[in-house]
């Protein structure tokens, strides 16, 4: 029974679409294939890792018969991959094999049955909607993502926060030693709401979310967040526990603030941050009137020193970082200028956009 007949590129958009999530080993075989069911011309993918789900539609379907199947999906995908671009593809179902032929190229692959795939459950009802610009969306993802933490022992820790707050949708990430917050105001209103997306997930959409003003519909569930834009869908479980208040740890009034050029103060943490040793990633910055000395040694007591002149007028601030703290927020901003708030050499150090509140970054001092 013939699937599929149609271009290479056509049947290789849909398979990347949802083959991010696919993982080679688990304790499921069944759940390293992607479910493809066919419905007349209507063809869909869909792949699990019973976390996160990612469906998408493609009409390449050939003939009227309904009939669905499952076949590896990292095999797939390299056999598509591998075959000439302009070529055209079939892909036909029999005998519990898969056949894909294209051009003097013929595959067969081993199938598992349709009605063994385990699917997310979709929640009856949501709880709040927002329809907002997938650009928007990925932008808050993308301001915050890197301060997730990565298989923290607290779990709440390893997604992103993502509230809705009167006409804001807020994001936080942390992962103990900084914390990065970004918020975009809509045009709706919203109760207050705050839910915990896994990192995972938020990874996986900063990969399929585009740079365009189409819209990106988000749902909300007690446990569950779907997300759907173009021809995609995405499920995903939400992690609970409560995270951490975030009011309280972006620090208030401090008096000691200057503007500098985000550029020249990356460059100068890259040229320092050479000198670090690998395990401890300390460097010393010395702020005081009109100047900004950053330094930084190793055992081999090899030294780096950089000087930068700031506009600066406040009180003189001797305080250690964990340089790769700061050179992720900014190699991720993309602004001319940086503004920088500190209390003194134990209180975390603010960094944010001049005459922009949307962006906040928070990160502790470490002992130099």
């Amino acid at each position: 029974m013939q699937l599929v007949k149609t271009t290479r590129d056509t049947l290789l958009r849909p398979l990347q679409i949802v083959s991010g999530i696919v993982e080679r080993r688990h304790t499921m075989p069944i759940l390293a294939n992607i479910l493809i069911r066919k419905d007349g011309e209507s063809v869909s993918f869909l792949s699990t890792d019973t976390e996160v789900q990612i469906t998408t539609l493609a009409n390449i379907g050939s003939g009227d018969d309904v009939t669905g199947t499952t076949v590896a999906a990292r095999k797939l995908l390299d056999i598509l991959r591998a075959l000439p671009e302009s070529g055209d593809v079939t892909m036909t179902l029999q005998n519990k094999r898969l056949a894909v032929q294209s051009g003097k190229s013929r595959f067969a692959l081993q199938t598992l049955a349709a009605e063994e795939f385990p699917t997310v459950s979709v929640a009856d009802s949501y709880n709040a909607s927002v329809t907002l610009p997938q650009k928007t969306l990925k932008h808050l993802f993308n301001m915050v993502h890197f301060s997730m933490a990565q298989q923290d022992i607290r779990y709440y820790l390893n997604g992103l926060l993502l509230v809705l707050d009167g006409q804001n949708i807020i994001a936080v990430a942390t992962d103990g030693h900084r914390l990065a917050f970004c918020q975009v105001a809509t045009e709706q209103s919203f109760e207050r709401q705050e839910v915990i997306i896994p990192r995972k997930t938020i990874i996986e959409l900063q990969r399929l979310l585009e740079e365009s003003d189409e819209t990106v519909r988000l749902d909300i569930a007690a446990s569950q967040v779907k997300l759907t834009f173009a021809d995609i869908e995405l499920v995903s479980k939400l992690v609970e526990g409560k995270f951490p208040d975030y009011t309280r740890v972006i620090p208030k009034g401090y008096k000691n603030e200057f503007t500098m050029s985000r550029d020249e103060l990356l460059r100068s943490l890259q040229r320092a941050a050479i000198m670090t040793s690998d395990k401890f990633k300390g460097v010393r910055c010395i702020i005081e009137p009109g100047v900004m000395k950053i330094s930084s040694t190793n055992a081999d007591q090899e030294e780096a020193v950089e000087e930068i002149e700031i506009d600066y007028g406040g009180d003189s601030i001797d305080i250690g970082f964990n340089v790769t703290y700061l050179l992720d927020v900014l190699n991720n901003l993309k602004c001319d200028q940086i503004n920088i708030a500190l209390g003194d050499s134990n209180s975390s150090a603010l960094i944010s956009i001049p005459e922009n509140g949307d962006f906040k970054y928070v990160v502790m001092p470490m002992r130099i």
